[in-house]
Formats: C-alpha cells, sequence, structure tokens
C-alpha cells in the first residue's frame, strides 16, 4: 500500500491529530495561565494584608497617643491645680493687709468694669448705624487716580 492509498482508508484520522495536538497545547497554555492567576491573586491577598496590618497598628499607635496624651493633661491639670489655690489664698491674704485693700479691687469694681466694658462694645458696634447705604464722596478721587 502506498501512502496514497494509506491516506484515503484513514483520512478522518488526520482531522482527529490536529484536534489532539490542539488539545494538548491549550491545556498547557491553560495551566500557565492558571498558574499565572493563582500568583497574582497570592500577591495581591499578601499586599491586602499588609495593609491591614498596618492599619490595625496605625489605630492602635492612635489609641496609646490619645490615652498618654489625656493622661499628660490630667498630671498636668493636677499639678497645677495646688499652685492656683496656694496663688489665690495669696492673693486673699494680702488683700486683708492695708497695702492689699488699697490696691486689691473688691468683686462689684470688678464686674462695673466690665459692664462698662459691654457699654463700650455696644456703643462701638452700633456707631453709624450701619443700615443706611454708604454716602458718595465726590471730592475724593476713587482709587487713588
Amino acid at each position: 500500500m502506498t501512502a496514497l492509498a494509506l491516506l484515503r482508508r484513514f483520512w478522518w484520522a488526520l482531522p482527529m491529530m490536529v484536534l489532539g495536538a490542539a488539545l494538548l497545547a491549550t491545556r498547557a497554555t491553560l495551566a500557565d495561565r492558571t498558574a499565572t492567576l493563582r500568583a497574582e491573586r497570592s500577591a495581591w491577598t499578601s499586599a491586602l494584608d499588609d495593609v491591614e496590618k498596618a492599619r490595625l497598628a496605625a489605630e492602635r499607635r492612635f489609641a496609646t497617643n490619645l490615652a498618654q496624651a489625656a493622661t499628660n493633661y490630667a498630671d498636668g491639670l493636677a499639678a497645677r491645680q495646688p499652685i492656683i489655690v496656694r496663688s489665690t489664698n495669696t492673693v486673699r491674704e494680702y488683700a486683708q493687709t492695708d497695702a492689699g485693700r488699697v490696691l486689691c479691687r473688691d468683686a462689684d469694681r470688678v464686674r462695673a468694669i466690665d459692664a462698662l466694658d459691654a457699654e463700650l462694645a455696644e456703643a462701638a458696634g452700633s456707631a453709624g448705624g450701619g443700615a443706611g447705604p454708604v454716602r458718595a464722596d465726590t471730592a475724593a478721587a476713587a482709587g487713588g487716580r
């Protein structure tokens, strides 16, 4: 039998062999792409895990810093409290002396000064009315021209 006779007899096997070779090539390509996708997915997952760990660490640091700041503030207030009480007592004791009575003002005088300040602030705010239009000054040059 010649090659032509064999080809006539088994022609149907030739497309099957081509399809089988294509299937093997496709499976190899598919396995390569699947491995690539798995590697990318694991890289993204590890990157997201690292970011989550960093976020949690930052939140922990912030909470620690906030607690430390509150503690420092409370300690500062506690440290200042005796100074304020001591200063207040010193002023009271000085005000009871003859020299202190002359220099220290009693509460009514302090309230009177506050009331005067409030009246002056009201007068300054209402000066000129502010309700009418601004008068044009035709004698003055506009914008320095």
